[in-house]
This record gives structure tokens, C-alpha cells and sequence, in this order.
């Protein structure tokens, strides 16, 4: 037998070489992934996925394949807040999430310490970008962008009718619903009632009662689908006929499984549906194929990670402050959703919402269709 000597330096070498071809990079993905708002969490965690699998398949990030850590932060704050340390401290440097706006805030403090770049698909509260962090992106709006579409809505489509505000007291809700009254009363409109409720509370026959001693003709909702719909199913019980309207944070069929038929008819904005754009269409097939929607925020995901890439591969490091210094010069990445551009505070300069309206397709199925 033929004896082989290696040098040291082609041992070396060698290690390397396997080394590289086997790196991977951690990406780190939290939401809700338990408890009412899990649709939104599975929708965050499937669009990673989908998108991580089409981007290896490419080659991933400068060679790396990436590898996708996955946590639960149950919408909430202090959970999100562990899950940022527990990232920092096992050396992720780009993360996807969180999708509540009240987890996203503290969160991305912790990320901005720790060098992590964070782009969060759909949280929109103008807070987060206004703080001026470095790290932090979304490939969503804003509110404030969301509540004037809302507000000229109110005071153009439905002027003239009683409305009532009611939102969930959260960072999210409550933001969304203050933006949508501002906008409102710039235009004339002033709310015959404004109230807040409590997340998980189920029943709301006080509130109805308000309502309808109020007259309110129309019940703008800050908040998520699980209240929502429960708002709308008490409202329709208690004899109150009001429209309903709200914003993105009720875009999951899940809103119309709680509320049935009550829902029908509510208005919701949104940015155009993004399944029907031509981008998305090899995306929509991979969904398709494990037999997945992918409504709302999953492609926003998806999208947020090919920025990350684009911008990394772009830069030939994957480096999050590099990475985000590349991304705030306002260049085109290319994505599911469209083409996305940032300006320096990291809000999308595109930002578009238009009105839905819930109501039975053409299979009798109760869903969101834009107007």
C-alpha cells in the first residue's frame, strides 16, 4: 500500500475547505407560534422556511446554507425580550420577527446591542423605525400610513355615519386606532365613543351596550382577529347593525372561523394581495405544493429574507451592520413581494394599503377580497 504524507499546511488546507463547504449561517425567526395569535406565527414560520429552502438552492448566503432557529415568543414583550438575549448569546446576527409591535419594541433594543439586524414583516407601529436604531427593518407600512387610508375612508365612503373607536390597548391596537383617529378628525369626523378593552377578554356585552347608547353606525377596531371577531359575533347578537372596519391585524381566516357570519362585510386595509403578484408566482407554487395558503404576512416574510440575502450577497459578507449600511442606501432588492427600497430610518419607501371587504368567494367560502 502506497503510503500518503500530508503537510501541515495541506491538512490545513483541507479543514478549511470542508469547513466552508459545510458552513452554515443561523437565521433566527420568533412570533407567536402558540395562543390566539398562532395563524400569524405560522404564517411568519412557514414564509422562512420556504424562502430558506428556495435561497439554499441557490447557494444561500455568500455559500452559506441557512439554518433557521425558530422561536415561540407567544406575543409577548418579556418573552420576546428573553428570545433576543438567548440569540445574542448563541451568536445569530440576523433575525426575522418578532410580529407584534409590542414585542418588536423592546426587542429590537436588545438586538441593537447585540449587532443583530432584525426585519420584522409586520409590525407597523412608526415608533419602531422613528427611534433611529441601526438594525432595525420591516418589509410592511406603517400606521400612520394604514390610518390615513383608513381615516379618508371614514370621512369620504361612510360620511356622515356615527363612528365608535375601540382598540386592545396595545402597542399595535392601540396605535393603529389612534393613527385612524387622527386621520378621521383631520377630515371632520369626530367619534361618537372611544374605548379600549383588554386582550383575551371574550365577553363584550358591555362594550355592545355603549355602542349602541352611543348610535355608532360604524366600529373601528385596533386590534387583532381573535377579539375582533368576537366583537363582531356580540354586536350581531345584541341587535346592533354597524359596520365593522380594521386593519391588518385581523388578515387570517381564522377571523372569519371565530365569527362566522357576523364578519361579513367588515372592511379591512392592506396592501394589494400579494399572492397575485407575478414576483410571487414560483413562491405561491411552493406553498402550494405542502398544500399552504400563503395569505397575509407569509410572503412579507419571505421577502424579508431574500433582502437580508441580497443585501449580504451584495456587500460578499455577512456582516449585519454592513449589511444594513448597504441596505439604507437605498437600492432595489428584488423579491416575493415586489421590488422593496429603504430610506435611512428602514421603513420600505413603497408603502401601499388599499380596502378589502370580508365577504363569501365564489366556493361560499367567507374571506377577504380587495375592493
Amino acid at each position: 500500500m502506497k503510503k500518503v504524507v500530508w503537510s501541515g499546511v495541506a491538512v490545513s488546507a483541507l479543514l478549511a475547505f470542508s469547513g466552508a463547504a459545510n458552513a452554515q449561517i443561523k437565521i433566527g425567526l420568533t412570533g407567536p407560534l402558540t395562543g390566539p395569535n398562532a395563524a400569524f406565527g405560522l404564517q411568519l414560520k412557514n414564509g422562512a422556511e420556504q424562502a430558506a429552502a428556495a435561497i439554499n438552492a441557490k447557494g444561500g448566503m455568500n455559500g452559506q446554507k441557512i439554518e433557521l432557529v425558530v422561536a415561540d415568543d407567544v406575543s409577548d414583550p418579556k418573552q420576546g425580550v428573553s428570545i433576543a438575549n438567548k440569540f445574542a448569546g448563541e451568536g445569530i446576527k440576523f433575525v426575522l420577527g418578532p410580529f407584534n409591535s409590542g414585542v418588536t419594541m423592546p426587542s429590537s433594543e436588545v438586538y441593537a446591542e447585540n449587532g443583530i439586524l432584525q426585519i420584522t414583516p409586520s409590525a407597523t407601529n412608526p415608533k419602531i423605525t422613528e427611534r433611529g436604531l441601526w438594525n432595525t427593518f420591516r418589509t410592511c407600512g406603517r400606521d400612520d400610513q394604514q390610518g390615513a387610508v383608513a381615516g379618508s375612508y371614514l370621512a369620504k365612503e361612510l360620511k356622515g355615519k356615527k363612528v365608535a373607536i375601540v382598540h386592545d390597548k396595545t402597542t399595535y391596537g392601540k396605535g393603529l386606532a389612534d393613527e385612524t383617529q387622527k386621520a378621521a378628525n383631520a377630515l371632520g369626523v369626530k367619534e361618537v365613543l372611544y374605548e379600549g378593552v383588554n386582550t383575551g377578554e371574550k365577553d363584550f356585552n358591555a362594550l355592545v351596550a355603549k355602542i349602541k347608547s352611543a348610535g355608532a353606525e360604524v366600529i373601528y377596531w385596533g386590534g387583532l382577529h381573535t377579539e375582533g371577531a368576537l366583537i363582531a359575533k356580540q354586536l350581531k347578537d345584541g341587535g346592533v347593525n354597524a359596520v365593522m372596519m380594521s386593519g391588518d391585524g385581523i388578515t387570517s381566516n381564522e377571523f372569519a372561523t371565530i365569527g362566522g357570519d357576523a364578519i361579513i362585510g367588515t372592511l379591512m386595509t392592506f396592501p394589494p394581495d400579494p399572492r397575485k403578484l407575478p414576483e410571487a408566482a414560483e413562491a405561491v407554487k411552493q406553498f402550494a405544493a405542502i398544500k399552504y395558503d400563503p395569505e397575509a404576512y407569509t410572503l412579507y416574510t419571505y421577502a424579508a429574507l431574500e433582502v437580508i440575502t441580497a443585501a449580504a450577497n451584495a456587500v460578499k459578507a455577512n456582516d449585519p451592520k454592513k449589511v444594513a449600511e448597504e441596505m439604507k442606501k437605498g437600492g432595489a432588492y428584488k423579491t416575493v413581494i415586489g421590488e422593496l427600497k429603504y430610506d435611512k430610518k428602514g421603513d420600505i419607501t413603497r408603502p401601499d394599503y388599499v380596502m378589502y371587504t370580508w365577504k363569501k368567494d365564489k366556493d361560499g367560502k367567507v374571506t377577504y377580497i380587495q375592493n
